[in-house]
């Protein structure tokens, strides 16, 4: 049977249709959300890279880094249509830029030497936290009526960017999540979390580099994470098969978000984020 990497032709092409559907859905997830997609992404390269044969150390850190790059061109894409539209709150991204790439960068030096099963358990803890206060929560579930003052925000963001950089998200349902316990309209939420999704995913990717920087030297047998297949935690592979489909589908998603009320968007994005729970407390 033709193989290539070590894997047959037919498990690869599956895989390349598996990866562009993905890419789709990742797309429409991040303008309808606000949220890179990562929840999506990730699993879908650990089984791509299970069959490549990367070792399960190295896996997750490699699927998490690939992400945030993805990530990078669908956030940027519905940024912009959320913006157009008038619903970002420029105010509280520019708060956020320097604390949430202190995050970032601080969960990258975490991910060069964090056990596999760290990336696991930050996903099904926020997921299921994010999942009941959207389907379950009540208008009195609130931290107040106002945003806090500048230090506050500042603390969220280093919190939003250490979390999402050890998701492999754009930070979108953690942002969203923040903001919607301070009453900001669920609309308002998803446009403003689009935003942060630029401020995690490009340095989250150069972390990532950084992270995984030496381990192709230290493990010549994987073909996967030899250039220019892969720069150090980020499979360029990955990338160029996720990112055309989910880029053309992030504006689609975006204007969609704008034409449901905000009780069916609240419950589509709980659903959302209690399957990724599942998801990952399954493969514990």
């Amino acid at each position: 049977m033709v193989a290539f990497l070590g894997v047959s032709v037919q498990e690869l092409a599956l895989l390349v249709i598996a990866l562009l559907l993905a890419g789709c859905l990742t797309g429409i997830l991040a303008g309808l959300f606000g949220v890179g997609g990562g929840a999506i992404i990730v699993p879908v390269l650990y089984e791509l890279f299970r069959l490549l044969g990367v070792p399960e150390e190295l896996r997750m850190p490699l699927c998490v880094g690939t992400s945030l790059a993805i990530i990078i061109p669908t956030s940027f894409r519905s940024y912009r249509t959320h913006r157009s539209k008038g619903a970002v709150d420029r105010d509280v991204l520019k708060v956020w830029a320097v604390p949430i790439l202190f995050g970032v960068l601080a969960g990258s030096v975490i991910a060069r030497y964090a056990p596999p099963e760290v990336f696991k358990l930050v996903f099904i803890a926020v997921a299921g936290f994010s999942a009941v206060r959207l389907l379950f929560g009540r208008e009195s579930w609130r931290l107040g009526v106002e945003l806090p003052g500048k230090p506050v925000l500042r603390a969220y963001g280093v919190v939003i960017g250490l979390l999402s950089s050890l998701m492999g998200i754009g930070g979108g349902q953690l942002s969203t999540l923040m903001l919607t316990f301070y009453s900001r309209p669920i609309h308002q939420a998803v446009a403003t979390s689009s935003g942060v999704g630029l401020l995690v995913s490009i340095p989250g990717a150069l972390g990532y580099i950084y992270a995984g920087w030496g381990r192709a030297a230290e493990n010549p047998e994987i073909a996967a994470l030899q250039f220019p297949l892969a720069i150090g935690y980020v499979s360029l592979l990955g990338a160029i098969l996720f990112i055309p489909t989910s880029v053309l589908c992030a504006s689609f998603g975006a204007n969609l978000a704008h034409r449901l009320s905000r009780r069916r968007l609240e419950l589509a994005f709980g659903v959302f984020l209690l399957l990724i729970c599942i998801r990952f407390l399954l493969s514990l």
